[in-house]
């Protein structure tokens, strides 16, 4: 039985960024086979962040990735080996493909998470995290962040914010055990920002991050002062 109020958007929008429990995760994916209006849900959100796809030219996977997929999937199901693509494919942009393998279980989740980290990859370096910023009340995906061996971070606009005038959006982040937030800077609209990460310590699993709008040269203190405009949590793809 649905909860009465359930936010079908919110649950698909978790589910396809990744920021659901594994529980959460079961639980939808136990549900996409019967339920057509999640099921729509969760296809517009893999539309939605297809332009991320984007980002870098494509990496074909190793044998030796392909090997450990097949094991994968032997373990978790009766399905056929994975069939390598030709090389460089034109599928990951098949908006139909992603379509398909949405309901096809975990193991596939597992598949589509090991192509997506090849995907962003160009090594070197290859990125460690990944973060999708988004609004925080309609979710709409606004920022990429990657971050890289060499201690780089890249803010990536998957759009253009629009800034009120004599304001600016600020970059800030904070690990779960730091005492409050660090700025990384000023974003200007539409332009990629580039922050060297030397200064502070090692990225980690569910680091927030967030663009706050703050007066035109930024925060009079230490801390976020203005209303959050984009908000996310980094998730370790390799």
């Amino acid at each position: 039985m649905h909860v009465v109020n359930e936010d079908i958007d919110a649950l698909a929008a978790d589910y396809v960024l990744g920021t659901s429990s594994a529980a959460e995760r079961r639980a939808v994916e136990a549900r996409l086979a019967h339920d057509a209006a999640l099921r729509d849900a969760v296809q517009a959100w893999e539309a939605r962040l297809l332009p991320l796809a984007s980002l870098a030219p494509p990496v074909e996977p190793s044998p030796a990735l392909w090997q450990r997929i097949d094991q994968s999937l032997a373990a978790t199901s009766d399905a056929k080996p994975v069939q390598r693509p030709a090389p460089r494919p034109n599928w990951w942009n098949n908006l139909t493909l992603w379509r398909g393998m949405t309901g096809a279980g975990f193991a596939t989740a597992a598949v589509l998470a090991s192509v997506l980290a090849l995907r962003i990859a160009a090594p070197p370096p290859s990125p460690e995290f990944m973060v999708v910023l988004v609004e925080p009340q309609g979710k709409a995906p606004g920022y990429v962040i990657q971050t890289n061996a060499a201690r780089q971070l890249s803010l990536v606009p998957l759009g253009t914010a629009t800034v009120p005038s004599q304001k600016s959006l600020q970059f800030w982040t904070k690990a779960d055990q730091w005492r409050g937030p660090v700025s990384l800077g000023l974003v200007k609209p539409g332009q990629t920002l580039r922050v060297p990460l030397n200064q502070l310590p090692p990225l980690e699993a569910n680091q927030l991050f967030e663009l706050t709008l703050e007066p035109e040269n930024g925060s009079p203190i230490d801390r976020p002062t203005g209303p959050i405009q984009f908000i996310g949590r980094a998730v370790k793809v390799l």
